[in-house]
């Protein structure tokens, strides 16, 4: 069964994305339309083969800790190799550390074909690629050459480690401390939990990037520092650097990867090597953490994509019941209600999919040396929008799905009830939904006297520029576009932080959805390049998109714009 559209990804990277023009840059100079088309290839391979045939079993068997050491399902294994084999693992890094300099829109799409296989085991080398990006920006030349080698051909694997037993949301409450030591490294000691992918028995070794607090730094964010603690001595990996695993978390979904409580120097013998500036830890961390949320949004898209090819399979397949008038029970595909949700969840995958593509060409635009300053904004700007609208609508999608197979959806003989499971923590790590939407208003709305806003305004207004006013619903997304300005100039005029804060989530939900529908018009623009089926079925989404899911801006935008008494 096919879990995503090959023709919708290639519509949206060579109709209607910036690729065709990113591919003349010198940066991507390597690339062309043909390599692009290679790498989904590959990716679809590597999803059938390597992760398709474990999506059940690896939920059945999760990691488990035995004897000191924890061993994950076997097809993880031959997933990480394949990752770095084919190239996929370095393809997105420059040539200089052994990457091809592959445009990042083109390795996030071959990324969502993979997730829609599974969510758990990308997980692995999705935060080893984190790791080797941090290391690569903040590493001295040292570091670069004892550990990016090792990592981009998964000999070693990597993870982030920030969360501990009493700072999760609020990092500035981390305790883990580092001690100088005289030949320049740190002793490090403190716990970490949550740690996803924190042990395994894949490699030989495990880079952990832990977020620390220098012995006499200043309290609060401003003294955290990051630190690169390998799992095992770099120079003999048969030396363990007192860094243990105290136990594995039993979690709702995602169980093919473990969620790991790690103690670092419970001997006092565990060493850390300072990465980057003392006291910058979180704004270097954040680095990994972006790339990490737009993972997880697209997570949640894919798993949006994939539960709408199962369920709609089913509703292809499934007699149940008479349409009015009618004398014989009906494919269930038939029913109205049924219709809605199959397109529900059509419409928030291929919108947010769209939305996705074009934040990731904002980083590719970086990389090729060109207005880096307004993509970057961009970029900043967008990243928690697409984690909030991926991980929040691709929930509802799944459980749309769901809804479609009846009770059989909520059996495990139907993939749906895992996917279900899986989805859940989307919303909540790499930040909290409501911490991105605080982030959203409260920061990046705000930051150089709403530039990045302003940027954006000018991105979509350029798009509504080359739309015929006939364009059946460029009106209403002009309405509720002017809206949005109204809405974000109020709250913005507002003193009290605690009340302008009070309803970011719905401001961001409010933004998504001006996002996603700036994407859908996009599309209509480039939608005479292909075939009659593609564009039957387009208008029909778009237009389920527009009287469904963006008709909400207009309530948001009505509570918005009222003074909150109720939960301030």
């Amino acid at each position: 069964m096919t879990l995503f559209s090959r023709k919708h990804i290639d519509f949206l990277l060579h109709e209607v994305s910036d690729l065709p023009e990113l591919l003349k840059e010198e940066y991507f100079s390597g690339h062309d339309r043909e390599t692009a088309d290679m790498v989904l290839d590959t990716a679809f391979e590597i999803a059938q083969k390597e992760i398709e045939p474990h999506f059940v079993d690896s939920d059945q068997k999760e990691a488990n800790y035995e004897n000191g050491e924890v061993k994950v399902h076997p097809g993880v294994h031959g997933f990480v190799k394949s990752q770095a084999e084919s190239g996929l693992l370095s393809a997105t890094f420059p040539e200089e550390v052994g990457g091809s300099q592959l445009p990042e829109s083109v390795a996030g799409a071959a990324a969502f074909i993979e997730l829609c296989h599974s969510n758990s085991f990308p997980m692995y080398t999705d935060l080893l690629s984190g790791c080797v990006k941090l290391i690569n920006s903040f590493g001295t030349t040292e570091q670069k050459e004892t550990y990016i080698s090792k990592m981009l051909t998964a000999n070693w694997m990597g993870t982030m480690c920030l969360t501990e037993p009493q700072a999760g949301s609020s990092l500035a409450e981390i305790n883990t401390k580092a001690t100088p030591q005289n030949d320049g490294t740190y002793k490090i000691d403190g716990q970490k939990i949550f740690i996803s992918a924190g042990d395994h028995d894949i490699t030989e070794n495990i880079i952990h990037l832990v977020l620390a607090r220098i012995d006499g730094a200043p309290a609060g964010a401003k003294g955290i520092s990051l630190f690169i603690v390998p799992k095992n001595n770099p120079k003999n990996c048969s030396e363990s650097n007192d860094v243990k695993t105290i136990g594995l978390f039993h979690k709702m979904g995602q169980k093919a990867t473990p969620a790991v409580h790690l103690a670092f120097g419970a001997e006092g013998k565990c060493t850390g090597y300072l990465l980057g500036k003392p006291n910058q830890g979180l704004p270097q961390m954040f680095k990994m953490m972006n790339s990490s949320r737009l993972g997880v949004g697209l997570t949640g898209l894919a798993l949006s994509s994939a539960a709408y090819y199962t369920s709609n399979q089913y509703a292809h397949e499934r007699k149940q019941g008479r349409i009015p008038g009618g004398n014989e029970n009906v494919l269930i595909a038939e029913h109205p209600d049924v219709k809605r949700m199959l397109l529900k969840q059509k419409a928030i995958h291929e919108g947010g999919l769209a939305l996705f593509i074009q934040v990731y060409s904002y980083l590719d635009w970086q990389k090729a040396g060109k207005e880096i300053e307004k993509y970057a904004a961009l970029t900043e700007l967008l990243t928690p929008v697409c984690k909030f609208y991926g991980s929040d609508q691709g929930y509802h999608s799944v459980n749309e799905g769901l809804q479609v197979l009846g009770g059989y959806g909520y059996t495990s003989d139907f993939p749906l009830e895992q996917m279900a499971r899986d989805v859940r923590i989307l919303s909540i790590y790499e930040g909290t939904n409501g911490i991105q939407a605080q982030a959203v208003l409260g920061r990046q709305v705000q930051v150089n006297g709403g530039a990045p806003f302003q940027l954006l305004r000018a991105e979509i207004e350029k798009t509504l520029s080359h739309l015929n006013d006939s364009c059946l619903f460029k009106r209403d997304f002009e309405t509720s576009f002017k809206k949005l300005q109204q809405v974000t100039s109020t709250l913005l005029s507002k003193q009290n932080p605690t009340e302008l804060l009070a309803d970011a989530t719905l401001y961001t939900e409010f933004l998504s959805l001006i996002c996603v529908g700036w994407q859908w018009l996009k599309m209509s623009l480039a939608t005479e390049q292909m075939d009659t089926e593609f564009n039957e079925s387009f208008k029909q989404t778009i237009g389920y998109f527009f009287r469904y899911e963006f008709t909400k801006c207009l309530y948001l935008s009505e509570i918005l714009l009222k003074e909150n008494k109720i939960t301030v």
